[in-house]
């Protein structure tokens, strides 16, 4: 009797996968296979960028159809975005959002966060969060919630580094300061819309055009920037992107934990202070299941807001989950006309949260120290736009150079008259 053979099935290839194969198979060029062998009748091996494996590397067209491949369908696609206002050859080694972010990383604004005030002035102390390093957390935050949710996490990486380049020096003190000395001119200051200025306007890299010439979803994003200290001053009724109202959360969480953080190190409250809270407690329970008693204060605390942190994440990630199912999403325009927030906290942790922004504004934002900085920075803006207008600037020309400035740059300014 014949024994019979077992072949093993062949694997099943997507239509993603047949289509690189075929790309693939279609770069084999008689050009490129002559130059190799020119090299090899030379005794020499063929340089990398003339053997095949340089077709390992993803252009555009491979990273673009991984990625439709990969998130889900009510995800921003950089294959569909908008495009800029000033049209532009494409790339060839990175996506639209990609080059997004670059341009805003290399921006002169993005590099004036590090010297400005967070919570603490900028030269309070060595580990205090400035409006860089907070920048950098939202944006970590924000690309692991994409991750997780199946979302464009390039753009949301992009809106979340861009969202606080308009920011003033000495923080919301600073803005609301400058937003006051414009209120006698019939103009208002709100450093969402300065940072729309800036990417749109302001920065001077291009020869042919001012700003950064963004993609019209990062602009977008910025618009509709909105957290308890930032409200857009033109609200629309149509919700931003899932990426836009990810940064919105992923900044909210960053500045409660490394608020609390900060506020820890300064001496203005303690752990003992803390207990009283819910994010704090389960925080405290989880880290001691997991480490045990933990004796160096430094550690204890770092792992405690870490996990902190990390409990909102995931919570974030569960109740937007929930959402998305319950208003049957499925299109990023389902997103667009959805009448409630997508992207939220659970009940229960946004009522944790709230507890713990009550406490931080009582102990932290409102307490003497804090305030005695950020009067200081109040009547330093102050002071400094009355000169500027009394130097012939315009108010607008006022207002962006202002805006633009360091505290200590600020505050040599202010020395220096």
């Amino acid at each position: 009797m014949q024994q019979k053979t077992h072949k093993t099935p062949p694997p099943i290839i997507t239509p993603a996968q047949q289509l690189l194969v075929l790309y693939f198979r279609m770069q084999k060029t008689n050009k490129s296979q002559a130059t190799a062998g020119a090299y090899r009748t030379a005794g020499q091996p063929p340089h990398p960028r003339h053997n095949q494996n340089h077709l390992m590397i993803l252009t555009p067209y491979h990273l673009s159809r991984n990625e439709a491949a990969a998130l889900k369908p009510y995800a921003v696609l950089s294959m569909y975005s908008r495009g800029r206002k000033i049209p532009e050859p494409e790339d060839k080694n990175r996506l639209p959002f990609q080059v997004d972010r670059d341009r805003i990383i290399h921006s002169k604004a993005f590099r004036r966060l590090k010297d400005k005030t967070q919570v603490f002035v900028a030269h309070h102390g060595d580990h205090y969060r400035t409006r860089l390093t907070h920048t950098l957390e939202v944006a970590q935050i924000s690309r692991d919630l994409a991750r997780m949710l199946g979302l464009n996490e390039d753009l949301a990486e992009t809106i979340a580094l861009a969202h606080d380049l308009g920011h003033t020096p000495f923080g919301h003190a600073g803005e609301d300061a400058l937003n006051n000395c414009l209120l006698k001119y019939g103009m208002t200051f709100e450093h969402n819309e300065q940072s729309k200025r800036i990417v749109t306007e302001l920065e001077h890299a291009y020869p042919a055009w001012n700003g950064l010439n963004l993609n019209a979803e990062v602009i977008e994003g910025l618009m509709k920037h909105e957290t308890h200290w930032d409200k857009p001053q033109n609200p629309s009724a149509v919700r931003p992107s899932l990426e836009a109202q990810i940064v919105n959360i992923a900044d909210e969480i960053a500045y409660q934990n490394h608020d609390t953080d900060d506020g820890l190190r300064s001496g203005l409250f303690t752990e003992e202070d803390l207990q009283t809270l819910t994010l704090w407690q389960s925080a405290t329970r989880a880290v001691q299941s997991l480490y045990g008693q933990i004796d160096d204060p430094r550690i204890r605390i770092a792992r405690t807001v870490s996990k902190m942190i990390g409990l909102m994440i995931v919570d974030t990630a569960e109740e937007t989950s929930r959402r998305l199912a319950l208003y049957r999403i499925a299109t990023t325009e389902d997103v667009y006309i959805c009448p409630d927030k997508l992207v939220a906290f659970s009940e229960e942790i946004s009522q944790a949260n709230h507890e713990l922004k009550e406490f931080l504004t009582s102990r932290l934002y409102l307490s003497p120290e804090v305030q005695e900085n950020l009067n200081r920075g109040r009547a330093t803006v102050k002071t400094i736009f009355e000169k500027l207008i009394t130097e012939g600037k315009t108010p607008p020309e006022a207002r962006d150079y202002l805006a633009g400035m360091t505290d200590p740059f600020a505050l040599d300014r202010m020395e220096s008259h």
